[in-house]
Protein backbone atom coordinates (compact mmCIF):
# COMPACT_ATOMS: atom_id res chain seq x y z
CA UNK A 1 0.00 0.00 0.00
CA UNK A 2 1.36 3.64 -0.94
CA UNK A 3 2.79 5.62 1.95
CA UNK A 4 2.54 9.54 0.00
CA UNK A 5 0.37 12.26 1.03
CA UNK A 6 -2.37 13.11 -0.87
CA UNK A 7 -2.51 16.09 -2.91
CA UNK A 8 -5.63 16.68 -4.16
CA UNK A 9 -8.64 18.51 -2.38
CA UNK A 10 -10.08 16.81 0.78
CA UNK A 11 -13.80 15.04 -0.46
CA UNK A 12 -16.12 13.84 2.18
CA UNK A 13 -18.00 10.75 1.58
CA UNK A 14 -21.91 10.52 2.74
CA UNK A 15 -22.31 9.68 6.12
CA UNK A 16 -23.83 6.38 6.57
CA UNK A 17 -25.44 6.42 9.61
CA UNK A 18 -28.96 4.71 8.46
CA UNK A 19 -26.88 1.59 7.53
CA UNK A 20 -26.89 -1.42 10.60
CA UNK A 21 -23.65 -1.75 10.51
CA UNK A 22 -22.52 1.56 11.22
CA UNK A 23 -24.08 1.16 14.68
CA UNK A 24 -21.89 -2.41 14.84
CA UNK A 25 -19.58 -2.07 17.86
CA UNK A 26 -17.24 -5.16 16.21
CA UNK A 27 -17.17 -3.35 12.76
CA UNK A 28 -16.43 0.30 14.83
CA UNK A 29 -14.05 -1.56 16.60
CA UNK A 30 -12.22 -2.62 13.86
CA UNK A 31 -12.06 1.01 12.08
CA UNK A 32 -11.20 2.72 14.87
CA UNK A 33 -8.07 0.37 15.39
CA UNK A 34 -7.02 0.69 11.73
CA UNK A 35 -7.43 4.75 11.74
CA UNK A 36 -5.71 4.85 15.46
CA UNK A 37 -3.09 2.74 13.88
CA UNK A 38 -2.64 5.35 10.78
CA UNK A 39 -2.50 8.44 13.62
CA UNK A 40 -0.33 6.39 15.98
CA UNK A 41 2.08 6.24 12.82
CA UNK A 42 1.59 9.68 11.54
CA UNK A 43 0.97 12.13 15.13
CA UNK A 44 1.13 15.06 12.69
CA UNK A 45 -1.82 15.91 14.98
CA UNK A 46 -0.74 16.37 18.32
CA UNK A 47 -0.98 20.06 18.86
CA UNK A 48 -4.83 19.78 17.87
CA UNK A 49 -6.83 18.77 20.90
CA UNK A 50 -6.67 16.30 23.06
CA UNK A 51 -7.97 13.58 20.70
CA UNK A 52 -4.35 12.85 19.97
CA UNK A 53 -2.17 13.16 22.84
CA UNK A 54 -4.59 10.75 24.29
CA UNK A 55 -4.24 8.49 21.65
CA UNK A 56 -0.83 8.39 21.81
CA UNK A 57 -0.10 7.99 25.47
CA UNK A 58 -2.33 4.79 25.52
CA UNK A 59 -0.64 3.54 22.92
CA UNK A 60 3.17 4.35 24.44
CA UNK A 61 1.72 3.10 27.58
CA UNK A 62 0.45 -0.45 25.80
CA UNK A 63 2.45 -3.72 26.33
CA UNK A 64 3.06 -3.64 22.84
CA UNK A 65 3.90 0.07 22.08
CA UNK A 66 1.02 -0.35 19.33
CA UNK A 67 -2.55 0.06 18.93
CA UNK A 68 -2.87 -3.46 19.07
CA UNK A 69 -1.92 -3.41 22.81
CA UNK A 70 -4.70 -0.74 23.75
CA UNK A 71 -7.95 -1.91 25.45
CA UNK A 72 -10.81 -1.73 23.20
CA UNK A 73 -13.29 -0.13 25.82
CA UNK A 74 -10.36 2.63 26.12
CA UNK A 75 -11.16 3.66 22.69
CA UNK A 76 -13.90 5.90 24.20
CA UNK A 77 -11.02 8.02 26.03
CA UNK A 78 -9.77 9.37 22.40
CA UNK A 79 -13.57 9.53 21.32
CA UNK A 80 -14.35 11.60 24.24
CA UNK A 81 -11.55 14.15 23.79
CA UNK A 82 -12.76 14.86 19.89
CA UNK A 83 -15.32 17.92 19.74
CA UNK A 84 -15.83 17.38 15.79
CA UNK A 85 -14.09 20.81 15.13
CA UNK A 86 -12.67 19.21 11.50
CA UNK A 87 -9.93 20.56 11.60
CA UNK A 88 -7.70 17.89 11.31
CA UNK A 89 -9.18 16.48 8.40
CA UNK A 90 -9.04 20.12 6.87
CA UNK A 91 -5.65 21.02 7.88
CA UNK A 92 -2.99 18.59 8.87
CA UNK A 93 -4.01 14.90 7.47
CA UNK A 94 -2.75 13.56 4.46
CA UNK A 95 -4.51 11.00 4.45
CA UNK A 96 -8.09 12.03 3.73
CA UNK A 97 -10.34 10.96 1.16
CA UNK A 98 -9.69 10.44 -1.64
CA UNK A 99 -6.36 9.04 -0.31
CA UNK A 100 -6.77 5.59 -0.52
CA UNK A 101 -6.46 5.16 3.17
CA UNK A 102 -9.63 6.64 3.38
CA UNK A 103 -9.02 8.59 6.90
CA UNK A 104 -11.98 10.65 8.25
CA UNK A 105 -11.91 11.15 11.68
CA UNK A 106 -13.79 13.25 12.59
CA UNK A 107 -16.62 11.14 11.40
CA UNK A 108 -15.44 7.77 12.47
CA UNK A 109 -15.58 10.02 16.12
CA UNK A 110 -19.49 11.34 15.30
CA UNK A 111 -20.24 7.42 14.35
CA UNK A 112 -18.56 6.29 17.68
CA UNK A 113 -20.26 8.93 19.44
CA UNK A 114 -23.50 7.97 17.95
CA UNK A 115 -22.95 4.02 18.69
CA UNK A 116 -22.73 5.23 22.09
CA UNK A 117 -25.54 7.05 22.12
CA UNK A 118 -27.86 4.61 20.64
CA UNK A 119 -26.49 1.50 23.15
CA UNK A 120 -26.22 3.91 26.96
CA UNK A 121 -27.62 7.14 25.82
CA UNK A 122 -26.25 10.19 27.35
CA UNK A 123 -25.99 11.77 30.70
CA UNK A 124 -28.64 14.03 32.24
CA UNK A 125 -26.10 16.92 31.76
CA UNK A 126 -25.19 16.26 28.02
CA UNK A 127 -29.26 16.01 27.12
CA UNK A 128 -29.86 19.35 29.05
CA UNK A 129 -27.44 21.16 27.27
CA UNK A 130 -27.94 19.98 23.49
CA UNK A 131 -31.21 21.14 23.57
CA UNK A 132 -31.08 24.25 23.70
CA UNK A 133 -34.53 25.41 22.01
CA UNK A 134 -35.54 24.17 25.37
CA UNK A 135 -32.78 26.04 27.07
CA UNK A 136 -33.95 28.97 24.93
CA UNK A 137 -37.83 28.36 26.01
CA UNK A 138 -35.98 30.67 29.38
CA UNK A 139 -35.58 33.66 27.22
CA UNK A 140 -37.98 36.58 26.33
CA UNK A 141 -39.74 36.26 29.67
CA UNK A 142 -38.27 39.30 31.87
CA UNK A 143 -38.66 38.16 34.99
CA UNK A 144 -37.43 34.52 34.47
CA UNK A 145 -34.30 36.07 32.74
CA UNK A 146 -33.66 38.47 35.05
CA UNK A 147 -33.74 35.81 37.91
CA UNK A 148 -31.89 32.87 36.01
CA UNK A 149 -29.27 35.52 35.17
CA UNK A 150 -28.70 36.80 38.48
CA UNK A 151 -28.84 33.46 40.22
CA UNK A 152 -26.16 32.06 37.25
CA UNK A 153 -23.96 34.52 38.07
CA UNK A 154 -23.85 33.52 42.03
CA UNK A 155 -20.97 31.02 43.36
CA UNK A 156 -23.12 29.16 45.11
CA UNK A 157 -25.46 28.91 42.34
CA UNK A 158 -22.67 27.96 39.73
CA UNK A 159 -21.36 25.24 42.17
CA UNK A 160 -24.52 23.38 42.58
CA UNK A 161 -24.79 23.49 39.05
CA UNK A 162 -21.76 21.95 38.69
CA UNK A 163 -22.61 19.39 41.97
CA UNK A 164 -26.15 18.11 39.78
CA UNK A 165 -24.93 18.42 36.00
CA UNK A 166 -21.51 19.03 35.59
CA UNK A 167 -21.08 22.16 34.56
CA UNK A 168 -17.62 23.69 35.56
CA UNK A 169 -17.91 26.57 37.73
CA UNK A 170 -15.27 28.53 36.89
CA UNK A 171 -16.90 28.10 32.72
CA UNK A 172 -18.17 31.25 31.20
CA UNK A 173 -21.93 30.53 30.86
CA UNK A 174 -24.20 33.07 28.21
CA UNK A 175 -26.97 34.90 29.61
CA UNK A 176 -30.85 34.55 27.83
CA UNK A 177 -31.82 38.07 26.34
CA UNK A 178 -34.81 39.00 27.73
CA UNK A 179 -36.34 39.71 24.41
CA UNK A 180 -35.82 37.18 21.93
CA UNK A 181 -34.12 38.44 17.92
CA UNK A 182 -37.26 36.65 16.67
CA UNK A 183 -39.85 38.51 18.58
CA UNK A 184 -38.19 41.58 18.07
CA UNK A 185 -36.58 42.13 14.61
CA UNK A 186 -38.68 43.35 11.51
CA UNK A 187 -38.13 42.08 8.64
CA UNK A 188 -38.02 44.27 5.36
CA UNK A 189 -40.36 43.09 1.97
CA UNK A 190 -37.99 41.83 -0.06
CA UNK A 191 -37.56 43.21 -3.57
CA UNK A 192 -36.59 41.65 -7.50
CA UNK A 193 -33.17 41.32 -7.62
CA UNK A 194 -31.60 43.84 -10.00
CA UNK A 195 -30.43 42.08 -13.57
CA UNK A 196 -26.98 41.86 -13.98
CA UNK A 197 -26.16 40.88 -10.16
CA UNK A 198 -24.41 38.13 -9.56
CA UNK A 199 -24.97 37.85 -6.06
CA UNK A 200 -28.56 37.32 -4.66
CA UNK A 201 -29.93 40.39 -3.89
CA UNK A 202 -32.16 39.35 -1.13
CA UNK A 203 -31.46 37.84 2.10
CA UNK A 204 -33.61 34.95 4.56
CA UNK A 205 -31.95 35.51 8.04
CA UNK A 206 -31.77 32.28 10.38
CA UNK A 207 -31.24 33.50 13.46
CA UNK A 208 -29.82 30.55 14.85
CA UNK A 209 -30.70 29.26 19.07
CA UNK A 210 -27.70 31.73 20.14
CA UNK A 211 -28.56 35.01 18.70
CA UNK A 212 -32.17 34.31 19.67
CA UNK A 213 -31.88 33.30 22.77
CA UNK A 214 -28.67 34.70 23.90
CA UNK A 215 -27.76 37.71 22.16
CA UNK A 216 -30.02 38.97 19.50
CA UNK A 217 -28.00 42.31 19.29
CA UNK A 218 -25.85 40.26 16.78
CA UNK A 219 -28.62 39.63 14.72
CA UNK A 220 -29.72 43.00 14.98
CA UNK A 221 -26.14 44.38 13.56
CA UNK A 222 -26.98 42.12 10.64
CA UNK A 223 -29.64 43.73 9.85
CA UNK A 224 -28.70 46.78 10.67
CA UNK A 225 -25.83 46.36 7.99
CA UNK A 226 -28.41 45.07 5.47
CA UNK A 227 -30.56 48.12 5.88
CA UNK A 228 -27.20 50.26 5.08
CA UNK A 229 -26.41 48.23 1.88
CA UNK A 230 -30.47 48.47 0.74
CA UNK A 231 -30.40 44.81 0.91
CA UNK A 232 -33.76 43.35 1.44
CA UNK A 233 -34.24 40.62 4.05
CA UNK A 234 -36.82 38.41 5.41
CA UNK A 235 -36.90 36.21 8.46
CA UNK A 236 -37.02 32.69 8.16
CA UNK A 237 -40.70 31.68 8.78
CA UNK A 238 -39.98 29.02 11.42
CA UNK A 239 -36.89 27.77 12.74
CA UNK A 240 -35.52 25.27 15.28
CA UNK A 241 -32.03 24.69 16.48
CA UNK A 242 -29.67 23.61 13.49
CA UNK A 243 -29.00 20.24 15.10
CA UNK A 244 -25.02 20.70 15.80
CA UNK A 245 -25.47 20.60 19.97
CA UNK A 246 -27.31 17.02 18.85
CA UNK A 247 -24.55 15.81 16.48
CA UNK A 248 -21.85 16.22 19.07
CA UNK A 249 -23.66 14.09 21.30
CA UNK A 250 -24.59 11.08 18.52
CA UNK A 251 -27.63 12.27 18.94
CA UNK A 252 -28.32 11.25 14.56
CA UNK A 253 -32.08 10.99 14.96
CA UNK A 254 -32.02 14.02 16.67
CA UNK A 255 -30.18 15.66 14.14
CA UNK A 256 -32.13 14.47 11.50
CA UNK A 257 -35.77 15.78 14.02
CA UNK A 258 -34.86 19.43 13.62
CA UNK A 259 -33.88 18.95 9.81
CA UNK A 260 -37.28 18.07 9.74
CA UNK A 261 -38.62 21.14 11.06
CA UNK A 262 -35.59 23.39 9.16
CA UNK A 263 -35.43 21.92 5.52
CA UNK A 264 -38.73 23.03 4.47
CA UNK A 265 -38.95 26.43 5.09
CA UNK A 266 -35.28 27.26 4.03
CA UNK A 267 -36.24 25.16 0.53
CA UNK A 268 -38.71 27.51 -0.14
CA UNK A 269 -36.32 30.37 0.29
CA UNK A 270 -33.57 28.86 -1.70
CA UNK A 271 -36.24 27.70 -4.21
CA UNK A 272 -37.60 31.61 -4.45
CA UNK A 273 -33.94 32.80 -4.78
CA UNK A 274 -33.02 33.91 -0.91
CA UNK A 275 -29.31 33.86 -0.11
CA UNK A 276 -29.45 32.26 3.84
CA UNK A 277 -27.21 33.99 6.07
CA UNK A 278 -26.86 32.81 9.49
CA UNK A 279 -24.30 34.36 12.46
CA UNK A 280 -22.89 31.36 13.93
CA UNK A 281 -20.59 29.37 11.80
CA UNK A 282 -21.63 26.06 13.31
CA UNK A 283 -25.31 26.62 12.07
CA UNK A 284 -24.23 27.93 8.92
CA UNK A 285 -21.62 24.69 8.80
CA UNK A 286 -24.60 22.08 9.45
CA UNK A 287 -26.38 23.05 6.31
CA UNK A 288 -23.53 23.56 4.00
CA UNK A 289 -21.60 20.00 5.36
CA UNK A 290 -23.46 17.95 8.26
CA UNK A 291 -27.15 17.58 7.11
CA UNK A 292 -26.07 17.40 3.47
CA UNK A 293 -23.58 14.94 4.50
CA UNK A 294 -26.08 12.79 6.28
CA UNK A 295 -29.01 13.15 3.96
CA UNK A 296 -26.79 12.69 0.49
CA UNK A 297 -30.29 12.44 -2.19
CA UNK A 298 -32.31 14.76 0.09
CA UNK A 299 -32.98 17.74 -2.99
CA UNK A 300 -34.01 19.81 -0.58
CA UNK A 301 -31.21 19.74 1.85
CA UNK A 302 -28.75 19.89 -1.10
CA UNK A 303 -30.53 23.04 -2.42
CA UNK A 304 -30.28 24.91 1.31
CA UNK A 305 -26.65 23.75 1.03
CA UNK A 306 -26.20 25.83 -2.41
CA UNK A 307 -28.42 28.84 -1.20
CA UNK A 308 -26.21 29.14 2.56
CA UNK A 309 -23.56 32.02 3.26
CA UNK A 310 -21.89 32.63 5.83
CA UNK A 311 -22.37 36.66 6.51
CA UNK A 312 -19.05 38.06 5.27
CA UNK A 313 -18.82 35.32 2.71
CA UNK A 314 -22.02 37.18 1.20
CA UNK A 315 -20.74 40.90 1.98
CA UNK A 316 -17.80 40.36 0.18
CA UNK A 317 -19.10 38.83 -2.77
CA UNK A 318 -21.43 41.95 -2.95
CA UNK A 319 -18.16 43.81 -2.79
CA UNK A 320 -16.71 41.86 -5.63
CA UNK A 321 -19.65 42.77 -7.47
CA UNK A 322 -19.34 46.45 -6.43
CA UNK A 323 -22.32 46.65 -4.54
CA UNK A 324 -20.75 47.07 -0.89
CA UNK A 325 -21.00 50.21 0.33
CA UNK A 326 -17.82 51.42 1.59
CA UNK A 327 -18.77 54.60 3.52
CA UNK A 328 -16.86 53.71 6.43
CA UNK A 329 -17.34 56.87 9.23
CA UNK A 330 -15.35 55.11 11.96
CA UNK A 331 -11.90 53.38 12.42
CA UNK A 332 -11.32 50.13 14.00
CA UNK A 333 -7.82 50.70 15.36
CA UNK A 334 -6.07 47.49 16.15
CA UNK A 335 -8.56 44.35 16.03
CA UNK A 336 -6.90 40.63 17.53
CA UNK A 337 -9.59 38.53 15.33
CA UNK A 338 -9.84 34.87 15.86
CA UNK A 339 -10.99 32.44 13.08
CA UNK A 340 -13.22 30.02 14.41
CA UNK A 341 -12.59 26.29 13.48
CA UNK A 342 -16.21 25.92 11.69
CA UNK A 343 -15.38 28.97 9.85
CA UNK A 344 -12.32 27.93 8.18
CA UNK A 345 -14.06 24.17 7.39
CA UNK A 346 -16.31 25.83 5.22
CA UNK A 347 -13.75 26.67 2.43
CA UNK A 348 -14.52 30.29 1.98
CA UNK A 349 -11.33 31.90 2.83
CA UNK A 350 -10.71 34.80 5.19
CA UNK A 351 -13.79 36.31 4.05
CA UNK A 352 -14.62 38.54 8.04
CA UNK A 353 -10.43 39.19 7.89
CA UNK A 354 -10.90 40.60 4.29
CA UNK A 355 -14.37 42.46 4.80
CA UNK A 356 -12.75 44.17 8.11
CA UNK A 357 -9.48 45.37 6.20
CA UNK A 358 -11.81 47.24 3.87
CA UNK A 359 -12.65 49.93 7.14
CA UNK A 360 -9.98 52.53 6.73
CA UNK A 361 -7.32 52.92 9.77
CA UNK A 362 -7.92 49.36 11.00
CA UNK A 363 -5.27 46.77 11.65
CA UNK A 364 -6.00 43.22 11.65
CA UNK A 365 -4.09 40.60 13.65
CA UNK A 366 -5.49 36.95 12.58
CA UNK A 367 -5.40 34.49 14.86
CA UNK A 368 -5.81 30.77 13.31
CA UNK A 369 -6.37 28.35 15.56
CA UNK A 370 -9.14 26.51 17.62
CA UNK A 371 -10.16 28.38 20.46
CA UNK A 372 -10.76 25.13 22.43
CA UNK A 373 -14.62 26.27 23.73
CA UNK A 374 -16.14 23.38 21.04
CA UNK A 375 -19.59 24.62 22.06
CA UNK A 376 -20.66 22.61 24.86
CA UNK A 377 -17.00 20.95 25.42
CA UNK A 378 -15.48 23.79 26.88
CA UNK A 379 -18.36 24.18 29.76
CA UNK A 380 -17.87 20.62 30.89
CA UNK A 381 -16.49 19.74 34.33
CA UNK A 382 -14.00 17.19 32.99
CA UNK A 383 -13.06 18.91 30.02
CA UNK A 384 -12.82 22.84 30.90
CA UNK A 385 -9.35 22.64 31.84
CA UNK A 386 -8.20 20.83 28.61
CA UNK A 387 -10.57 23.65 26.79
CA UNK A 388 -8.01 26.55 28.46
CA UNK A 389 -4.83 24.73 27.61
CA UNK A 390 -6.10 24.04 24.53
CA UNK A 391 -6.97 27.62 23.74
CA UNK A 392 -3.66 29.07 25.85
CA UNK A 393 -1.82 29.84 22.63
CA UNK A 394 -4.67 31.89 20.94
CA UNK A 395 -5.17 33.88 24.12
CA UNK A 396 -1.14 34.79 24.36
CA UNK A 397 -1.61 35.51 20.07
CA UNK A 398 -5.03 37.37 20.33
CA UNK A 399 -3.04 39.44 23.59
CA UNK A 400 0.12 39.88 21.93
CA UNK A 401 -0.56 40.65 18.32
CA UNK A 402 0.09 44.42 18.45
CA UNK A 403 3.50 43.98 20.60
CA UNK A 404 3.15 46.11 23.77
CA UNK A 405 0.08 47.39 22.46
CA UNK A 406 -3.73 46.23 23.57
CA UNK A 407 -5.68 45.38 20.81
CA UNK A 408 -8.99 47.80 20.82
CA UNK A 409 -11.37 45.12 20.25
CA UNK A 410 -10.93 41.05 20.51
CA UNK A 411 -13.73 39.13 18.20
CA UNK A 412 -14.02 36.07 16.35
CA UNK A 413 -17.22 34.88 14.31
CA UNK A 414 -17.66 32.12 16.77
CA UNK A 415 -19.35 34.15 19.93
CA UNK A 416 -18.64 31.55 22.37
CA UNK A 417 -14.96 31.80 21.23
CA UNK A 418 -15.24 35.00 21.66
CA UNK A 419 -16.03 34.66 25.28
CA UNK A 420 -14.39 31.16 26.05
CA UNK A 421 -10.93 33.66 24.49
CA UNK A 422 -11.90 37.04 26.67
CA UNK A 423 -12.01 34.74 29.80
CA UNK A 424 -8.69 33.07 29.15
CA UNK A 425 -7.39 36.88 28.51
CA UNK A 426 -8.18 37.95 32.11
CA UNK A 427 -6.87 34.70 33.61
CA UNK A 428 -4.07 35.09 31.87
CA UNK A 429 -3.22 38.83 33.06
CA UNK A 430 -3.41 40.39 30.03
CA UNK A 431 -4.81 43.63 29.61
CA UNK A 432 -8.23 44.07 29.26
CA UNK A 433 -9.99 44.68 25.60
CA UNK A 434 -13.11 44.86 24.43
CA UNK A 435 -14.73 42.13 23.03
CA UNK A 436 -17.30 42.23 20.20
CA UNK A 437 -18.44 39.97 17.05
CA UNK A 438 -17.42 41.10 13.89
CA UNK A 439 -20.72 42.23 12.77
CA UNK A 440 -20.45 44.46 15.53
CA UNK A 441 -17.66 45.51 14.37
CA UNK A 442 -18.98 45.88 10.70
CA UNK A 443 -21.67 48.36 12.05
CA UNK A 444 -19.54 50.23 14.47
CA UNK A 445 -17.53 51.16 11.43
CA UNK A 446 -20.45 52.20 9.11
CA UNK A 447 -21.74 54.50 12.32
CA UNK A 448 -25.27 52.93 11.82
Amino acid sequence: MATEGNLQAPTRHPLDWRNPDFYDEASLNQELERVFDICHGCRRCVSLCGAFPTLFDLVDESETMEVDGVKKADFMKVVDQCYLCDVCYMTKCPYVPPHEWNVDFPHLMLRAKATKFKNDGISLRDRFLSDTDLLGSFAGIPIVTQTVNAVNKTAVARNMIESALGVDAKAWLPEFAPKKFRSDAKAAAATTVRNGERTPGKVAIYATCYVNYNEPGIGHDLLAILDHNAIPYVLVEKEACCGMPKLEQGDLDGVAAKKAINIPHLAKLAKAGYAILTAIPSCTLMYKQELPLMFPDDADTQLVKEAMWDPFEYFMSRHRDGLLKNDFKTPLGNVSYHIPCHSRVQNVGRKTAEALQLVPDTKLNVVERCSGHAGTFGVKKEFHATAMKIGKPVFKAMATGFGDIAPDYISSDCQLAGHHIEQGLAEGGFKHTAMAHPLTLLRTAYGI
